[in-house]
């Protein structure tokens, strides 16, 4: 059969995106075309556009975060600097990891070695707690390993194989530029390898991570000290937090910190600091010359499977807006979202929350007393639509002098952010803070906050326009809203209560039936083939689940049209998951994302739905068909 002649009821995503697929072209920079893709792309050339007539003076802003903003700008595009001191800039830090002889050095100096971004044994950060989302807590984990999963060091797995050749070989030449011995380059490299083969056998899977509550292990303080030696964590939370030191400490991955003298003791010291010096290098050759920058990339594409870098000017606005993210955003939403998209977009929002919760009252395997719980979840999410009122007062500290050079300007910057980010252990919870910028193409749900976030940015067409019919938003940013919303009664989501808490609201026996309802999703995908590969049911469940949740209320609203179009709805459905990418990237993303691959997205939430069926008179036959007893609505 060929494309032309492809039925809707045998491959709705094709039948819908093939024409614009056969043509298509991914850039090259980017792994992925189209969807998410070409929004993102657009933004970032109007952005991109603005931010430089801004360093041109051609256009100012009101926003005094923007002042910092546009000098950063001006300082990542000036290149001749970063040439002309080549690996300069990172060579005292390097000195400082190569001078560690034992443990003991490494404890006396691990703080400021956190703060100035040098690796650790170890990972520390602070996050809302969970048993309590009022409050903050202090979370440990293991390092990060090179690869993007630990399936990926699996024998038989040639593509972790490939990739540690190309992470080494790009190791290497950067190794080349520092004043190490040729002899030396080779001993670092080979016990970096090897140190990164260790934490491999330690640390979480993909799919361990996508359960949110197995990461919440609190432990006693001195029981985690005991853990980590000879990292003596103790001295370096003192040196980081005084007196307000935690007694007790979340372990996020138990596994690494337990069995951490499988990677960290006095014997396998010294290839952690050669570990250390390597991965630091990595992390900041971006903060360097262009030719360390391209270095320092290889990986990077050929994980991707992109042949080339951004330009510089694409470089110097994504630096920009990963690090005055809010300026950016509220600039983006003030200058180009209109208020009565917002309005309208606010509207739908209730419009599916109410919703909601009546199918909430009228599921058949909830009891009344876990009805009236969901439901209050329900009445309690906070919307965050578009873009904050205000830039956030974080962004007022992000400041440094003209003069100072691009490496200390990026690195001020990065420490004054990590010690804000420490100092929130001991503060509340700030609620008003946004998950995603005002300029981020994507939606999401926070479920230790209770709270949804769509930016300007998504609110476009095909997701949403108010050119649009009913039918075509709903099945588009509506059926976005639903899936956000129903993350808040996913396998992760549903654990936790209207305030955020992780705490147990369901009776035993509804949460039973809520899990056989989530075993037979994961089922659903579980297995099917994919560009060589095969999808983990059980890491891409949470996804499914929110899916399947939006498809289903806004289905529901549907009905209550004067006049809906179910065709509409699910063309634009299929519309929003149009995607073309690199063959490398799907297998990435196959091993390590939570999300279904587009094209099962757009193809198998339909099918669990009598409206799909009746829309396209889809029958028994037909592609796109399963039987009654095995379509799967849970919310």
């Amino acid at each position: 059969m060929s494309e032309a002649s492809i039925r809707i009821q045998d491959d709705l995503f094709q039948a819908v995106n093939g024409e614009w697929l056969k043509t298509a072209v991914i850039p090259d920079d980017r792994p992925t075309a189209g969807g998410f893709a070409e929004l993102d792309q657009n933004v970032e050339k109007l952005m991109m556009a603005d931010l430089s007539a801004f360093a041109k003076g051609e256009k100012t802003s009101d926003i005094p975060e923007m002042k910092y903003a546009i000098e950063l700008y001006k300082k990542a595009l000036d290149v001749q600097e970063r040439n002309e001191k080549g690996i300069s800039p990172v060579l005292p830090l390097l000195e400082k990891i190569r001078g560690l002889q034992r443990p003991q050095d490494l404890n006396e100096q691990a703080a400021d070695f956190l703060l100035d971004g040098i690796r650790l044994p170890l990972q520390i950060f602070v996050d809302t707690d969970m048993k309590d989302a009022t409050r903050h807590a202090l979370n440990l984990m293991g390092p990060d390993i090179i690869l993007p999963d630990t399936t990926y060091y699996e024998e038989g797995n040639p593509a972790g194989q490939q990739l540690l050749q190309i992470f080494s070989g790009m190791a290497a030449a950067a190794l080349a530029k520092t004043p190490l011995s040729e002899a030396e380059q080779q001993e670092y490299l080979a016990d970096t390898m090897a140190f990164d083969a260790l934490v491999a056998k330690k640390v979480k899977s993909q799919v361990e991570w996508a359960d949110y509550v197995a990461m919440y292990n609190p432990m006693d303080l001195d029981q985690a000290a005991a853990c980590a030696r000879p990292f003596d964590l103790k001295k370096v939370l003192t040196d980081l937090f005084a007196d307000d030191a935690p007694s007790v400490v979340i372990v996020t991955d138990p596994r690494a910190l337990q069995e951490m003298n499988g990677y960290f003791s006095e014997e396998t010291f010294r290839k952690y600091v050669h570990w250390s010096y390597v991965r630091t290098l990595l992390d900041h050759t971006e903060l360097l010359s262009e030719e360390l920058y391209s270095i320092g990339t290889t990986y990077r594409r050929a994980l991707l499977g992109v042949p080339t870098d951004p330009t510089l000017e694409k470089r110097a606005y994504q630096v920009v807006s990963q690090i005055y993210s809010d300026p950016l955003g509220v600039y983006y939403g003030r200058t180009y979202f209109g208020e009565e998209a917002k309005k309208d977009v606010v509207s739908l929002v209730k419009k599916v929350i109410e919703t909601y919760k009546l199918r909430v009252r009228k599921n058949d395997f909830l009891s009344e007393a876990t009805k009236d719980k969901a439901i209050l979840k329900l009445s309690t999410i906070t919307i965050k639509m578009g873009y904050p009122d205000a830039v956030h007062p974080f962004f007022s500290t992000l400041v440094f002098g003209e003069e100072d050079s691009y490496f200390d300007i990026r690195k001020k910057l990065s420490r004054i952010r990590l010690q804000f980010e420490l100092d929130q252990l001991t503060r509340p919870v700030d609620r008003t803070r946004w998950g995603m910028p005002g300029h981020m193409v994507n939606a999401c749900y926070n479920p230790f906050v209770n709270d949804i976030t769509f930016p300007a940015a998504i609110l476009q067409k095909p997701f949403y326009s108010i050119h649009q019919s009913i039918s075509e938003n709903l099945g588009g940013i509506g059926a976005v809203i639903g899936h956000e919303i129903s993350h808040a009664f996913d396998n992760n989501g549903s654990k936790f209560d209207e305030n955020g808490n992780l705490a147990n609201w369901w009776t035993e026996e509804d949460f039973k039936a809520f899990n056989e309802r989530t075993k037979d999703m994961i089922d659903q995908f579980d297995g099917i083939p994919f560009h060589g590969g095969k999808v983990n049911g059980e890491l891409v469940v949470s996804e499914n689940i929110a899916d399947n949740g939006g498809l289903g209320v806004t289905l529901e609203i549907m009905h209550t049209l004067p006049d809906p179009d179910f065709q509409a709805y699910f063309i634009n459905w299929a519309k929003v998951w149009c995607l073309k990418a690199k063959d490398e990237y799907i297998q990435l993303l196959l091993a390590s994302d939570v999300h279904s691959p587009n094209e099962l997205r757009a193809n198998m939430a339909p099918r669990n739905f009598n409206e799909w069926y009746e829309a396209f008179d889809v029958v028994s036959t037909d592609k796109m068909y399963i039987a009654p007893e095995k379509r799967i609505s849970i919310w």
